[in-house]
């Protein structure tokens, strides 16, 4: 049984996951949008709205701390300097995700996930 065991694991091994998050991560900061999978995008919701949180006081722990999790000099800097100060005043709530309908090659429930303006 799978009792409190929070994620989705995708088919994949934890390496790979970790590598999933960390990519579509890094594109959600540096494009502001992308379109995946609803499952990928409501578990993305959660890892790029935490990545926000830590951005939003600026000093040179919270830099760390994000660059452990995505290890991306580019978005880093994108995430401090442009994203998490729209966000300075916000409890929460960065993301949006919006439904797009089935892909067409496999018929996958697919979504468009964002930054809220």
């Amino acid at each position: 049984m799978r009792h409190q065991k929070a994620g989705r694991k995708f088919g994949r091994n934890p390496a790979q996951r970790k590598a999933l998050f960390r990519q579509l991560a890094i594109s959600i900061i540096l494009h502001e949008r992308v379109t995946t999978t609803e499952a990928k995008a409501k578990e993305m919701r959660a890892i790029v709205e935490k990545l926000v949180t830590l951005a939003r006081e600026d000093n040179r722990h919270q830099r760390n701390l994000v660059m452990s999790r995505i290890d991306h000099e580019p978005a880093m800097l994108k995430l401090f300097e442009v994203i998490a100060p729209r966000y300075v005043d916000a409890p929460g709530g960065y993301m949006r995700i919006s439904k797009l309908g089935p892909r067409r090659g496999d018929a996958a429930p697919m979504a468009l996930i964002e930054f809220m303006e």
